[in-house]
């Protein structure tokens, strides 16, 4: 264990440096040309996945005549992804789509100004050291990253490069999520005490895709460029389109479902990462070869490093086998709650007169208010196609790009929630209470660094 451990950290680190001088070493036609205020920006997608096909690229075709932008063309490394790709964004917009069969080549080539990311989940953090050096600002699906070692070289990558760069973050676009960050902000709310977060559904195919799996063939795609920086196994076309279901390609649920969610405690509390986290978990139900659970709790503390008795408690739990509960993210202070399912604002269990009184202290109770109400109004005529928060998402990306000012999705925003990933992660497979170094950057288990 201690000798592949150690291997592995070897060919991680050695793997992450040579994407940040193999992509450097890309010749100089490479680097982005400096665009004028009334020029194209040209954009490339690497990875047309079903994310790009049903929100990604409908959201930036919504908005790319007003904002003169355009899709030239689709970097992935399976043939038929490259042609349906093509086709659909032809579809789209009627032009003709050039193909790219790697980041590499599409880089290369130098017909981009900008990417949009939408591969793995594992290779997200990557593949924006490739777009950082070559100087192309970049709109990158989350999780950013699912090691430490990736994040780092990812935000190291883009704070060096000063391209624009948006995580897929998009409740950071949304109006109702905005509001509720400058409610709490401003003091009104009064201390988080307890933050109450679920995602379950009922989908025994989620994450599945047997057809595909029984037709792809290795030799239509390039499957050591595929593992990138993971251990090389033989060739396993599960692993390859159903990635989300196998560590250390994905997380699974922290990856997918639960950075959007972690991501807005981080903003609304202004703390970077849980100082701890607890979690179990297993595959109790969906026993399809799948090597990610099925159903996971996490329990994390935020709160000053300083100060052990201050902060307080998030509950996460999530389940692909009972939908009951849906989707919930609710904010607790002493009086009252912010309920981000109803977008309400209420006094729902703040601390009565009676018990107030009881010790002394005055009643506590929130003034209830809608936050939709309340939110600053967005105004976009584009119908694209996607919902509301990733179309916004993507207009803000576009703008900023234009703007160079700094995105609603900020890489620190990517690298924090990340290292909340990771910690849930480390304390999932290995049953010991995660923390984080500051010092190394490191997510820590048991006091012993975690890498996969």
């Amino acid at each position: 264990m201690d000798k592949t451990r150690r291997n592995f950290i070897r060919k991680t680190t050695l793997a992450s440096t040579g994407m940040v001088v193999g992509a450097g070493t890309l010749s100089a036609k490479s680097y982005g040309r400096i665009l004028g205020a009334n020029d194209r920006v040209q954009v490339g997608i690497s990875g047309f996945s079903n994310r790009a096909k049903g929100a990604l690229i409908p959201a930036f075709n919504g908005h790319s005549k007003a904002q003169n932008f355009e899709i030239v063309g689709v970097s992935d490394i399976w043939n038929r992804r490259r042609d349906e790709g093509s086709a659909f964004i032809n579809s789209l917009t009627g032009n003709k789509i050039k193909q790219w069969r790697n980041n590499e080549e599409m880089y290369d080539k130098n017909d981009i100004d900008a990417v949009i990311i939408s591969t793995a989940d594992f290779q997200h953090a990557l593949h924006t050291v490739q777009a950082a050096n070559a100087k192309k600002d970049a709109y990158v699906e989350k999780p950013f990253a699912e090691t430490m070692a990736d994040a780092r070289v990812g935000l190291k990558a883009v704070k060096e490069s000063g391209i624009v760069f948006q995580i897929g973050s998009q409740r950071r676009s949304g109006a109702n999520y905005h509001a509720a960050a400058d409610y709490v902000k401003s003091g009104k709310f009064g201390d988080i005490v307890m933050v109450e977060m679920t995602w379950n559904v009922n989908q025994p195919g989620r994450w599945r895709l047997p057809k595909l799996v029984s037709e792809i063939k290795e030799s239509d795609t390039d499957w050591k460029r595929y593992l990138m920086n993971r251990p090389f196994e033989a060739w396993d076309p599960r692993k390859y389109l159903e990635y989300r279901l196998f560590w250390p390609y994905s997380s699974g649920i922290p990856g997918q479902w639960m950075s959007h969610q972690i991501d807005t405690v981080h903003w609304f509390s202004g703390f970077d990462h849980p100082r701890s986290v607890a979690a179990n978990g297993g595959i109790y139900l969906w026993k399809d070869g799948r090597k990610n659970y099925d159903t996971m709790t996490a329990v994390f503390d935020y709160g000053p490093a300083d100060d052990a008795n201050s902060g307080f408690q998030v509950s996460y739990s999530s389940r692909f086998t009972n939908s009951a509960g849906g989707t919930k993210e609710i904010y607790y202070s002493n009086g009252g709650e912010l309920n981000l399912d109803s977008n309400k604002v209420s006094d729902n269990g703040g601390l009565s007169e009676r018990h107030a009184k009881a010790m002394g202290m005055k009643p506590n109770k929130l003034q209830g208010f809608n936050l939709s109400e309340n939110a600053s109004k967005v105004v976009t005529s584009a119908n694209t196609g996607a919902d509301d928060m990733t179309s916004l998402h993507m207009l803000n990306w576009m703008e900023c790009v234009r703007s160079r000012k700094t995105t609603n999705g900020p890489v620190e925003a990517g690298y924090n929630h990340s290292i909340a990933n990771i910690m849930t992660t480390a304390a999932l497979r290995t049953g010991l209470k995660a923390t984080f170094d500051e010092k190394s950057q490191n997510v820590l288990a048991g006091g012993e660094i975690f890498i996969y």
